[in-house]
């Protein structure tokens, strides 16, 4: 792992500082390098399991368990047992199932070898599993500390599951920059109010979702967010609402946006600074970061022109090895060079915009519709808190663009949405059914499910009305 020659190096300049804090309990940079090294002692298995929840633990076994070539797999400790272990299984022999070493000291690998097994997230199937090398990841940690701006000085909350690609990241990140992590045990709007008060974060790394009840209610509460000075969001775009409740709450922060993947690492993004203004609707999601070239491609690998739609295709160092199992010929696909996790957009000027997974398309009348498209249009009508759309089923049109709106204050009717939509939105991709939901159908892991609302619907879900 990329991280423990840095590791030592704080350890020993700086061994009192703070390194980790969980839930309010500490870890400094030499606490966190012995128990590291401490653990990595206790086995010779070439591959660990983590399935924890966080805690100082995680940190201290998750370094351990990278020392050396040894690779580590971090499972959500909240998948089921019977998941883990196949997982276990799938993964062979040679797996402890707590974190250990070779009996050497806890030093950074061969660059080129294995760290990370990643998965990804899974409910009721394996997930696939794919792996990433220390190269990969140091370059990813360059690239990013140089877009985001992470220097040492930054206190960073990452408040979601460190099981979660996310939060592992930016763990790892700030352990190679020497620079203090924030999290919580479990996510709790009022804990992270509390840190940011009163531990002096500097730093947000977040999903759009935490972000809009962070913001909000810490409006609502008066909570003092000014010393926030950067807010790093990832997993969907940032609608106008949670936009503008994020600029009043945090005033002084740079909110960062960024398109990536797992299998890929980041792509592209943008920094909103503090007000600056910002195009409402907009499917832009920044230009390629450092050490990243961009090209829009079709399916046979041909380059497609600018303003074309269709697969996002990237060249860089930080591109992962592939998978181990569960790749089904498309999950991660290389034309040439180009690789691509069938995330579908366009270039404009160098800008790349991000219409959605392939998977979410609706193919309505012969005409494809992206539900991203369609969300970010709604969600720059007044009245509207926060949207999503689906394709449900239609037996003329082969699907019908439906769409639900959690309402702001004062509601919203069918007609106001329709009206809205009128110069934001093309007719064909324009909802024909509109439905006002309580909240947004989200998973465990804070995504916003689309199959989740077109269960609502066919459910009659109190959770959802009708609107006309």
């Amino acid at each position: 792992m990329p991280f423990l020659n840095n590791l030592q190096r704080w350890a020993d300049e700086r061994p009192d500082d703070t390194a980790v804090v969980v839930a309010g309990k500490r870890l400094s940079w030499a606490e966190l390098r012995d128990g590291a090294q401490a653990a990595a002692t206790r086995s010779t298995a070439p591959v660990t399991v983590l399935a924890q929840p966080n805690s100082t633990k995680f940190a201290i076994e998750f370094a351990a368990a990278v020392a050396g070539d040894r690779e580590c797999a971090v499972l959500d400790p909240t998948w089921p047992e019977a998941m883990q272990d196949e997982i276990v299984q799938r993964l062979g022999s040679g797996v402890d199932p707590v974190p250990g070493g070779s009996g050497t000291e806890l030093a950074d690998g061969d660059p080129a070898s294995s760290f990370l097994i990643g998965l990804t997230s899974g409910t009721t199937s394996v997930p696939k599993a794919f792996t990433r090398s220390r190269r990969s990841w140091q370059q990813s940690f360059e690239a990013s500390m140089e877009f985001f701006g992470l220097s040492q000085q930054d206190k960073t909350l990452a408040p979601g599951p460190l099981a979660a690609s996310l939060n592992l990241y930016a763990l790892a990140e700030c352990l190679y920059a020497g620079s203090e992590f924030h999290t919580l045990e479990s996510f709790d709007v009022g804990d992270v109010h509390a840190a940011i008060t009163h531990d002096g974060i500097t730093r947000l790394v977040l999903v759009p979702t935490m972000l809009r009840l962070l913001s909000e209610r810490g409006l609502l509460g008066c909570v003092d967010a000014s010393g926030v000075r950067a807010i790093i969001s990832a997993g969907s775009k940032l609608d106008a609402r949670t936009l503008e409740a994020a600029r009043r709450w945090a005033p002084h922060a740079t909110i960062f946006e960024y398109y990536g993947a797992s299998e890929l690492s980041f792509v592209s993004g943008a920094g909103l600074a503090a007000a600056e203004p910002f195009a409402a609707g907009s499917t832009a999601i920044g230009r390629p970061f450092p050490g990243v070239e961009v090209r829009i491609l079709d399916d046979s690998g041909n380059e497609l022109p600018d303003g074309s739609a269709g697969n996002i295709s990237v060249q860089s160092g930080m591109v992962s090895n592939g998978y181990l199992w569960g790749d089904d010929g498309q999950a991660l696909r290389c034309f040439d060079g180009w690789f691509t996790v069938g995330d579908q957009g366009y270039l404009s000027d160098g800008v790349l915009h991000i219409l959605g997974r392939r998977a979410d398309m609706i193919i309505t009348a012969g005409k494809n519709v992206y539900p991203h498209e369609v969300e970010l249009a709604l969600s720059s009508v007044p009245g509207v808190a926060s949207a999503i759309a689906a394709g449900m089923d239609d037996d003329l049109r082969g699907q019908r663009v439906v769409a639900g709106i959690v309402p702001s204050h004062g509601g919203v009717t069918a007609t106001q949405l329709k009206t809205g939509l009128e110069d934001v939105l093309a007719k064909d991709k324009r909802p024909l059914q509109y439905y006002a939901l309580d909240e947004l159908p989200v998973t465990d892991r804070g995504k916003v499910s689309r199959r989740l609302l077109l269960d609502w619907i066919a459910a009659r879900d109190s959770r959802v009305r009708h609107l006309v």
